[in-house]
């Protein structure tokens, strides 16, 4: 049976909650696989260097390559703590080389496989820096039974460069040149690795010295997550929610080259849309103390598996911005609770391993599906936007039975409460024996 008991770090909740606010905020910003920065070098490649909706998505899916590969860099946070100081290294020495990157592709002129070379190597250290920042989240919420409510905070904080991002990239496209928008992120990620000389102790205290902290070798800690039953329902949910081929570049093309848009309303639509997704972030935040994860991940994916249906609807760009909210709304709980299960699902020690699993198949589903939603939309002249639609909403239904193959243990507390459950699973995962 759970329970709730007093939290003995309830007085340095509001400096966790602060940390991560602060860094999430810098890294969504900052991050090549964003908004800002996504958006923006696709109409570099499609408004300067002329590339089709075909190349373009091919461009976006084979410069995520380290991405799917992300787990490799989990295990090496799990593992390597660089100049002794784990995660703070790594924000301290990927921060520095993304800088130095992002200055190279600033002052080197812009070509298809400049642009290519650049965002492959940000890609990189920009997987070092997100395997600590989500690996010491994941440890925090689960050291402090607080997985919902750091979720909620990492996805408010989260959406907002991708509504910052929505908008201006459209503004960013137009006005900025592709030096000033290099030189942007490469200030922003100097802002990371300042992060790397900041120790605040509501974060850092003995947050290290836990058996949930302890990796064993690399070999032992390989066989651990794959014996792991709560790893594989994680990973596979996040990858059928995220596989939503037309969201990206069809709806791009459709809405400029269909509905003759301008460039800015693709990026206003993302910015909605994110935007409707953060009273329902919020709104988790308390609901999740009240309520089993169980609960919230069953009624978040009922109300999400229409989502994109009002996609089908769109005939003009006023009617997509509009349509945006909706949409945004209905997948909120989904969403932050997949987050959710994701940290709960870390195995003792191995909190970068998972995370970067969860967040390779994000992308790689995002992509990837981007890649076949082009080939769908450009099936058809008149349908092929339908048919994206139609496919989405596929397989959102299909993640209804996936949900019932997670371990029960894992969803039946609400945040805050102890299950001795899963306090007797990780102990004996670690080797370790209650006193």
């Amino acid at each position: 049976m759970a329970t709730s008991p007093a939290n003995p770090n309830g007085s340095s909740t509001g400096g966790v909650f602060l940390y991560f606010s602060s860094l999430t905020l810098l890294v969504y910003l900052a991050l090549p696989s964003g908004y800002l920065l996504d958006i923006a070098t696709t109409y570099m490649l499609k408004n300067q260097l002329h590339a089709p909706a075909t190349e373009v998505s091919l461009f976006r899916l084979m410069t995520a390559l380290p991405v799917y590969l992300s787990v490799l860099f989990g295990l090496t946070r799990d593992l390597w703590s660089p100049f002794g100081m784990r995660d703070r290294g790594y924000f301290l020495v990927f921060g520095a080389v993304s800088v130095a990157v992002f200055t190279w592709m600033a002052f080197s002129g812009l070509s298809y496989a400049r642009l290519f070379a650049g965002m492959m190597l940000v890609m990189i250290t920009f997987r070092f820096i997100s395997a600590a920042y989500q690996g010491l989240m994941a440890l925090v919420g689960q050291e402090r039974l607080m997985s919902g409510r750091l979720s909620s905070v990492w996805q408010v904080v989260s959406s907002i460069p991708y509504v910052v991002g929505g908008f201006a990239s459209g503004y960013v496209s137009e006005h900025l040149t592709p030096k000033g928008t290099f030189i942007l992120v490469a200030a922003l990620s100097l802002l990371i690795t300042a992060f790397g000389l900041w120790k605040p102790r509501a974060i850092f205290a003995g947050a290290y010295d836990k058996p949930l902290a302890k990796a064993v070798d690399l070999r032992s800690d390989i066989k651990r997550l794959l014996k792991h039953r709560a790893v594989y329902p994680a990973v596979l949910i996040m990858f059928m929610f995220q596989f939503s081929p037309g969201s990206s570049t069809p709806l791009q093309f459709y809405l400029t080259d269909h509905l003759h848009a301008s460039d800015a309303i693709y990026g206003y639509f993302n910015g909605i849309f994110m935007a409707s997704f953060i009273p329902v972030f919020a709104f988790y935040g308390w609901l999740c103390k009240r309520v089993s994860l169980r609960k919230l991940l069953w009624w978040g994916m009922v109300i999400t598996v229409p989502q994109m249906v009002p996609l089908a609807f769109i005939h003009s760009a006023k009617g997509a911005l509009v349509l945006a909210v909706p949409m945004g709304l209905m997948g909120g709980i989904a969403a932050v609770s997949i987050y959710d299960l994701a940290i709960r699902s870390c195995p003792p020690g191995l909190q970068g391993a998972l995370m970067m699993m969860v967040d390779g198949v994000f992308l790689l589903s995002a992509r990837g599906s981007d890649v076949l939603g082009t080939y769908i939309y450009n099936s058809s002249p008149v349908y092929g936007f339908q048919y994206c639609v139609i496919a989405i909403t596929v397989v959102y239904a299909l993640i209804l039975p996936v949900l019932l193959t997670i371990p029960k243990e894992v969803i039946s507390t609400a945040d805050g409460e102890t299950s001795p459950a899963i306090e007797a699973m990780q102990l004996a995962e670690t080797g370790e024996t209650k006193q």
